[in-house]
């Protein structure tokens, strides 16, 4: 156990004295809330103050004492407003009680609404309440002509504490209350079209839909290895053989990889999947989904994000990764010969792992090349064929396939197919796939099971994934994943 700081210990003290000397129970098991903070600041009015009686509760964010008069600030789920507490108006036991009490302490209070002499409106206290007793000091908040400059500046110490964060830092709850709407609406949207929204397994047999490394999980009553999902696509795939028409999930995927500002081993994805439906539906959809989230969210369809203009309006760029490689990068790749596109990526310090394929050569060079370059929104189309065994070769040239990438800022924000439903073709996509295993940890087995649903007769499908976390770090303006995420994934502290 951590040694007990100083300030910890008096506030058990005031805990006791509070308990033994006030004979007061400092964690009552309710309280019956009128009114929140916003409601008292919309409905004031000055030329006609209200004496209805309010009753509010929130945390205690600063205090000033005044003898026999004090004021503190309280902190409820709207924001803040002031409290009036006079020894006068709820009593000496109450305000021997207000004596004892600390920042980061729960309070109730009743009284009425009205103006103090400087103009500010506050809630006038006839009775107060203690309702939650912290003995864990809040980090000091220091803030000059409105502007706090010393908020929790460590953002370490913050994702590790966020429920100080929530509690101390500006703007973090809004982001995260953005976050709740922006999925809302998505939803709301997916409904109004005749998707039904489903849940598939997280823990599974086998993993796919991606190429990952998984974590990994043990059963014991099965005596059997399960793994945490990579992708919904698998299971969602089964309910369009089954009959699903459109379904949907928006879950927790996890992929054992590293973090940075885009990835986090915990992520979450939406993926949705129609039948009779192509790629260029599911551009239609994308479109749809982040133009109008943007609309309800931000107010329109122009945004500033990490410095840059960024116009969200539809319709957006349509691009092809050969097109993309001769735009930004200056390479006729279909001119190219292997050994050449094997130097070119040899040149950017990357590397194709096991024997040269040149679909991937490709692919890595875009991805080292262009996609830095991205920044208005783009869909960049027709993979090549061996970037993945889960989409249609395109017809007019399979080399390639019907699949495209959303890159706005750099960002993938979202990935399409065409989706395969020729059982041999994806019978031998996918062997050929898990082959691969002992060059490329991250290639994903054959799952067998998966390939007969496919040969159990699967519609034309288009299918989609969009990147919840990307799509809310763009709408709200944050430039990292773990500003996104309630509790993002840390290093354990020694």
């Amino acid at each position: 156990m951590e040694e007990e700081s100083s300030l910890i210990k008096i506030r058990k003290d005031k805990l006791n004295e509070i308990r033994n000397e006030l004979n007061i129970n400092p964690f009552p098991y309710n309280y019956a809330v009128t009114h929140h903070s916003s409601e008292i600041f919309k409905n004031f009015d000055d030329s006609a103050p209200s004496e209805t009686e309010v009753s509010a509760a929130g945390r205690i964010m600063s205090v000033r004492e005044m003898g026999k008069a004090s004021f503190c600030t309280i902190q409820d789920r709207d924001g803040r407003i002031q409290v009036y507490v006079a020894i006068n108006n709820v009593g000496e036991q109450s305000y021997r009680l207000f004596k004892k009490l600390d920042i980061g302490d729960i309070i109730g209070v009743k009284g009425t609404v009205k103006k103090t002499k400087t103009g500010e409106i506050s809630i006038f206290a006839t009775s107060l309440t203690l309702l939650s007793k912290s003995i864990r000091p809040l980090p000091v908040v220091k803030e000059k002509d409105g502007e706090v400059f010393d908020a929790f500046a460590d953002k370490e110490l913050r994702y590790r504490n966020r429920h100080v964060d929530l509690i101390v830092t500006p703007g973090v709850k809004e982001t995260f209350i953005k976050r709740i709407a922006i999925i809302k609406h998505i939803k709301k949207i997916l409904d109004g079209k005749g998707f039904y929204e489903v849940e598939t397994p997280v823990l599974q047999p086998l993993y796919g839909g991606a190429s990952a490394s998984p974590f990994t999980s043990r059963h014991n009553a099965l005596d059997m290895t399960l793994y945490l999902r990579i992708s919904l696509e698998p299971y969602l795939k089964r309910l369009i053989v089954g009959g699903f028409d459109r379904v949907y999930e928006i879950g927790k995927c996890f992929r054992n990889e590293g973090i940075d500002r885009t990835h986090n081993p915990e992520f979450t994805m939406l993926e949705l999947y129609q039948a009779y439906a192509d790629f260029t539906d599911m551009m239609a959809i994308t479109e749809e989904i982040i133009e109008q989230t943007a609309i309800a969210i931000t107010g329109g369809t122009a945004i500033t994000y990490d410095g840059k203009e960024i116009n969200l309006k539809t319709p957006w760029r349509r691009l092809k990764v050969v097109d993309a490689l001769k735009e930004y990068a200056g390479l006729d790749v279909m001119s190219m010969s292997d050994a050449d596109l094997a130097v070119e990526v040899k040149k950017t310090g990357a590397e194709i792992k096991g024997d040269f394929i040149r679909g991937l050569a490709i692919d890595e060079l875009f991805k080292q090349l262009v996609e830095e370059k991205l920044v208005q929104p783009v869909f960049i189309t027709h993979h090549p064929v061996e970037t993945t065994p889960l989409c249609k070769p395109d017809y007019g040239d399979e080399r390639f396939l019907q699949r495209f990438e959303l890159f706005i800022n750099a960002i993938e924000i979202a990935n399409a197919y065409s989706e395969s439903n020729d059982p041999v073709f994806q019978r031998t996509t996918l062997y050929e796939q898990s082959l691969r295993r002992s060059v490329d940890e991250e290639a994903p087995p054959m799952d067998e099971n998966f390939v007969q649903a496919i040969e159990t007769g699967m519609p034309p499908t288009g299918g989609l994934g969009i990147g919840i976390d990307r799509v809310v770090m763009l709408l709200t303006g944050e430039t990292s994943i773990r500003d996104v995420l309630l509790f993002p994934t840390m290093r354990p502290q020694e």
